[in-house]
């Protein structure tokens, strides 16, 4: 992967990204993300923050050697301690991490964030705690997409700040969208992740233990909803 041709994930977050944005990319590692919007002339200028030094200086070369010292700004820094507010940043990506990661930065650094920013996340799990945030902090999720990229699967959440959201514990779960739209990828997605709760669960029934009945009790709910969403969807019963 390099800024000219992206992995499939930070493909879907470029696509969400509008015209003329000034973006913060948070966590960004070499800059692709950032570099390649300015080398497609979809972003005006953008900040690229890390807070390690290795990745900081990855992402320094990639910003000299493509000579955009002037339109993209390496910091290190810690999560959103990176944008100043005379960056005037519209679009703040956080990509890669946890789903609670990218909570919890977004939670520490709420002093930097004006409101009108866009937020395009794209968690590697956790997103349930996440949309949690999201909805407590009058965040609506404008778009979603589920994606798979070698091995694994992959979710992107965009969220406006707009007011008050009362999504349902089910819809924090799946994702609002995902669960109205029922796409083949998210389908595809929730009968492996259907698969790998029954394997659990039967564990769980061959060495019972006190300290897990919660967790049982939480994977029974699950598992009930994952089936009644996949039958709607048409995808199906998966087996024992």
């Amino acid at each position: 992967m390099n800024e000219h041709t992206l992995s499939t994930r930070l493909q879907g977050v470029a696509a969400h990204v509008p015209s003329g944005a000034r973006l913060a990319d948070v966590g960004s590692d070499h800059a692709y993300l950032p570099v390649a919007l300015i080398q497609r002339g979809v972003i005006a200028w953008a900040v690229a923050g890390e807070v390690a030094a290795t990745p900081f200086r990855a992402a320094q070369r990639t910003v000299r050697e493509r000579e955009l010292e002037g339109r993209v700004q390496v910091r290190l820094a810690d999560g959103l301690a990176a944008v100043e507010p005379h960056d005037g940043i519209t679009v703040i990506s956080l990509c890669g991490m946890g789903g609670e990661t990218i909570r919890d930065i977004l939670d520490i650094g709420q002093a930097r964030l004006r409101g009108g920013e866009r937020l395009i996340l794209q968690p590697n799990g956790g997103e349930q705690p996440l949309r949690q945030w999201l909805m407590t902090h009058d965040y609506r999720i404008v778009a979603e997409d589920v994606l798979r990229e070698g091995r694994f699967d992959y979710e992107i959440i965009v969220a406006e700040r707009t007011g008050p959201v009362p999504y349902s514990a089910r819809e924090l779960y799946f994702g609002p969208l995902q669960l109205h739209a029922r796409s083949p990828a998210f389908l595809a997605k929730w009968q492996r992740r259907l698969r790998l709760k029954l394997k659990t669960l039967a564990h769980f029934a061959e060495r019972p233990q006190a300290d897990v009945e919660a967790r049982r009790q939480d994977l029974i709910r699950e598992v009930d909803w994952i089936r009644g969403v996949l039958d709607e969807g048409g995808a199906g019963q998966v087996s024992h």
